[in-house]
């Protein structure tokens, strides 16, 4: 459990310090150019330099912990990020930028920008974290439909949106592992197959429901099996599994819930960064031994390399 009142999330030269115990944690290296000769590389002192500046003597440049990551150039205290990293890395249904404007004492406009930028840093992807499942192990894949799109083409006869006309999300959950959920332009066979062997090892065996969607794609791995939900079977107990795509509804459930009961409003073009949010906090629940303390160290690790600017 995590302390709140840790002087990390209150000073400064703390804050800092943590920063670099867990970025530098191999040691200080340039962001500029990669030099990691610690013969190179200057702590600068004195007053007319800001605490924790370096410099490289192989390209000459200054940098500190934020370079390269996305509180570059940014005027937050450092405490302050290390606070919102915590209560981002701990709040399981997110935590609203209005709230964090409240609880760490910014304006909302840079509580916002600030959010986004912590989701920034929680995405991953297969180059980075590798493809889900393998052989003998299980990945789960369904699709969901959450709020209308930016533009209504077709409603229902009640007038409600189509669901051509709403959000469509891929997921694919690896049982008793990772997932990862995909905002795609529209649900079909083709933008399904897409993600599924991009980020899916086809040495799995794969668990739908009974969707037109899966079953040509399903051939692809190493076996496929389906729930019929329309005939109400959601759980099949076979000889050596049970076949089920609970896991990947569980994982939708707290999707959801968060962004009705805590976001409420989310506009299409943010929506990959919400899904990378909840995919980052459920890739490292506490089912699987991870700590707040440990959620949040991996979010700052996850910061290097990518910026991202207000416009």
């Amino acid at each position: 459990m995590t302390n709140i009142t840790d002087p990390i999330f209150n000073d400064n030269d703390k804050a800092r310090e943590h920063l670099e115990a867990i970025r530098w944690a191999d040691g200080v290296y340039c962001p500029h150019c990669g030099n990691a000769d610690p013969a190179s590389l200057h702590l600068l002192k004195g007053k007319s330099h800001r605490p924790g500046l370096y410099q490289c003597n192989a390209c000459r440049e200054h940098f500190t912990v934020t370079v390269g990551t996305v509180m570059e150039r940014s005027k937050i205290p450092l405490c302050k990020w290390v606070l919102g990293f915590h209560l981002y890395a701990a709040s399981k249904k997110g935590l609203s930028a209005h709230q964090l404007h409240r609880m760490i004492g910014v304006t909302y406009k840079t509580a916002w920008f600030m959010a986004h930028r912590i989701r920034e840093a929680m995405k991953e992807d297969v180059k980075s974290s590798g493809p889900l499942g393998g052989e003998g192990k299980i990945v789960e894949a369904d699709e969901t439909y959450f709020g209308p799109k930016d533009t209504i083409k077709k409603r229902t006869i009640r007038g409600k949106p189509a669901n051509s006309s709403k959000r469509s999300i891929v997921a694919l959950v690896e049982r008793g592992g990772k997932a990862r959920m995909f905002h795609v332009e529209r649900a079909t066979k083709e933008s399904v197959r897409d993600v599924l062997v991009r980020n899916a090892d086809r040495k799995s065996t794969l668990m739908t429901d009974e969707s037109n969607f899966y079953p040509i794609t399903g051939l692809e791995f190493a076996d496929h099996a389906t729930v019929k939900h329309t005939g109400g079977e959601y759980v099949r107990y076979e000889a050596d599994r049970i076949v089920h795509t609970n896991t990947i509804e569980n994982v939708f459930s707290v999707f959801k819930r968060g962004m009705v009961g805590v976001y409420q409003h989310c506009g299409e073009a943010h929506l990959h960064r919400y899904l990378a949010e909840f995919d980052f906090r459920y890739n490292r629940r506490a089912a699987l031994g991870v700590t707040d303390r440990e959620r949040a160290d991996d979010l700052i690790r996850g910061t290097g390399g990518k910026r991202l600017m207000y416009a």
